[in-house]
């Protein structure tokens, strides 16, 4: 048995976070699983949590797990086929050309619109600065 009740350990990295799956076993002999996620912080400490779960309780957990996978597999195919669909649409909405799509134009109000004074509008601002340059 190794250091503090250690009988099996394995490790998964990724990005910023470490799975550890280790086996013990207590003081009175009862066998379990702990889970321990470390995850990196900037420069400060690891966040650490952990759960155990126990040998009779384990059918139970993987029984959790496994269910919750069937979960997630079949959504993410459902939101799979949903964005197909939607891509479908759109481009069977738009392949007839410009007949589709709507055209929208911008209504100006003749009293306040200024003469064309050759200066090209785009609605941005520009902000110049006011810091004195080292030349003057």
């Amino acid at each position: 048995m190794g250091a503090r009740g250690e009988l099996f350990t394995t490790q998964v990295y990724l990005d910023n976070r470490s799975y550890f799956f280790n086996v013990k076993e207590n003081r009175t002999g009862d066998v379990f699983l702990q889970i321990v996620e470390s995850k990196n912080r900037d420069g400060a400490e690891a966040d650490r949590h952990q759960i155990a779960v126990f040998s009779e309780d384990m059918q139970k957990f993987l029984q959790g797990m496994e269910k919750s996978l069937e979960f997630i597999e079949k959504d993410r195919k459902a939101r799979q086929k949903a964005a197909r669909e939607k891509k479908a649409l759109k481009e069977a909405k738009y392949a007839k050309g410009s007949e589709g799509k709507k055209v929208y134009r911008v209504k100006t109000d003749k009293k306040n619109s200024k003469a064309d004074d050759g200066i090209k509008r785009t609605g941005r601002i520009h902000v110049v600065s006011k810091k004195p340059s080292e030349n003057n």
